[in-house]
């Protein structure tokens, strides 16, 4: 679907502020969005779930100029799932600096609009890298970095650099959890971080099953999204068996976040 496509389903002021080079994915229902345009919501929803998404994009169009961007990342991170057993593996980070934790924390986002929810996604600019799935046991720096993020207790300044200006995508659905730009990624570092101490004897103990690890720290206390985070980053189980874990598959598009984009 192309941009003439946009055109017949979102109103033409958003579309001209998206601009050109917009990727659309995914499918959605042609002759409900053909009717309405965004406004008269036939498909029974409080707001357009396409137009949301649109208007979000529109808010980090100058990010995608860039071919680098630091910011606090809250920490967050993602692996992908296509091309298995070699997946897209990479950080998520805003181009701004702050207390962005809540960013990534969907346990935080009770009471949260739609609008707002998805202005915190679409903010979260995705760098990419292929890697092996065993690099969880055999070690890599990127994923080293990336492990390390996934521990601490709070956001950890960071910058990374492209190798080419991020993708701008639109996904057609009106279930899918929306994901901002991505990026092959060139090269990224991070600041120093303050761990938590139950993730990290988790990560350290090679001889702890995956399955022991998660339910330990659930008891414990830990949030779902920073367990489900340590897991798809390969950092709990036996050492040698330690993989990177592909989560929450997209329904359409191909697609799927963290971890789980391409």
């Amino acid at each position: 679907m192309g941009g003439g496509g946009l055109s017949d389903i979102l109103p033409h002021n958003v579309v001209e502020a998206l601009g050109g080079g917009v990727r659309v994915s995914g499918r959605l229902y042609p002759t409900l969005c053909l009717a309405c345009r965004g406004a008269r919501m036939l498909c029974g929803k409080a707001r357009c779930p396409i137009l949301v998404k649109a208007e979000a994009l529109v808010k980090v169009k100058d990010v995608l100029e860039r071919e680098q961007i630091s910011g606090s990342t809250p920490p967050a991170a993602f692996v992908g799932r296509i091309g298995y057993p070699k997946v897209y593996v990479g950080p998520l980070l805003p181009n701004f600096y702050g207390d962005t934790v809540l960013l990534d924390t969907p346990e935080w986002w009770l009471g949260k609009g739609i609008e707002e929810i998805i202005n915190f996604r679409y903010s979260l600019v995705r760098g990419k890298s292929r890697l092996d799935v065993k690099a969880a046991s055999t070690g890599n720096r990127l994923l080293d970095t990336l492990q390390e993020l996934a521990m601490s207790v709070r956001a950890v300044d960071a910058e990374a650099v492209f190798e080419k200006r991020p993708t701008k995508m639109l996904v057609l659905s009106d279930i899918a959890q929306p994901f901002g730009p991505s990026a092959p990624l060139r090269s990224f570092k991070a600041s120093d971080s303050s761990v938590d101490r139950r993730i990290e004897k988790a990560y350290y103990d090679r001889d702890l099953k995956a399955a022991e690890a998660v339910i330990e720290l659930y008891k414990k206390g830990v949030l779902v999204t920073r367990i489900q985070r340590a897991f798809s980053l390969g950092m709990f189980g036996e050492g040698k068996r330690r993989r990177l874990v592909p989560t929450v598959e997209y329904n359409s598009g191909g697609q799927h976040p963290i971890g789980g984009a391409p």
